[in-house]
């Protein structure tokens, strides 16, 4: 019965969306500190709250971070990655010059790509199962 209260709801819509998204460093490098990181944590948090999104956890090493996000059905999950990747380069790039360093060559912090996973909710088989149980009308 938990899992229900974390069910949010629209004007015409009840959810509970969740993606696991991962963010590498252009090449691979190994960029980050834990201040870093906790800096970062607080701009991915304000760039959710700006979409009406929750950054429910946040963590990383030094080449790349994990966040699970629960966002709304009317966020385009592509348009918050580019924001967060966007914002969080610029802002740490203007706040740790020391990381300038690692910008020399793509004048970019992030891999062009990412990942995005939808978590949550029952496994799929059983998604599966239950789909194949409905009483379908003659």
């Amino acid at each position: 019965m938990a899992e229900y209260q974390n069910i949010r709801t629209g004007r015409h819509c009840a959810f509970v969306l969740h993606a696991h998204l991962v963010f590498v460093t252009k090449y691979r490098h190994k960029v980050f500190k834990g201040t870093h990181l906790t800096r970062m944590e607080e701009i991915m948090r304000a760039v959710c709250e700006d979409f009406e999104c929750e950054l429910v956890e946040f963590n990383g090493e030094n080449n790349h971070v994990h966040l699970l996000v629960n966002f709304p059905p009317k966020v385009a999950l592509s348009k918050l990655v580019n924001s967060l990747k966007g914002v969080s380069s610029r802002r740490l790039r203007q706040e740790f010059p020391d990381l300038v360093r690692h910008y020399w060559r793509a004048q970019r912090l992030w891999s062009g790509s990412h990942f995005a996973g939808s978590v949550g909710g029952a496994p799929l088989s059983i998604v599966r199962q239950y789909i194949e149980q409905q009483n379908r009308p003659l």
